[in-house]
């Protein structure tokens, strides 16, 4: 799955912006730089192969973030 700018809802509900791919300048691993839509807006990282994964809730494997739209 391409990880591409745009709007995306987590598993438990709340929607993130995500604003680009970078890579880590000591590991070299790609990470995701977002932004929650809701609170302070700060911005975050997290590791790309984190962002595609699949959780499993209530019994249900399913992934941890959508796609939800461009903007």
């Amino acid at each position: 799955m391409a990880i591409r700018p745009g709007r995306w809802r987590h598993f438990k509900g709340k929607e993130y912006q995500v604003l680009a791919t970078a890579i880590h300048s000591e590991t070299l691993e790609e990470m995701v730089v977002y932004r929650p839509l809701y609170g302070e807006g700060k911005l975050w990282v997290r590791p790309a192969a984190m962002w595609e994964e699949f959780v499993e809730r209530d019994g249900v494997q399913q992934p941890r973030f959508v796609y939800v739209s461009e903007r």
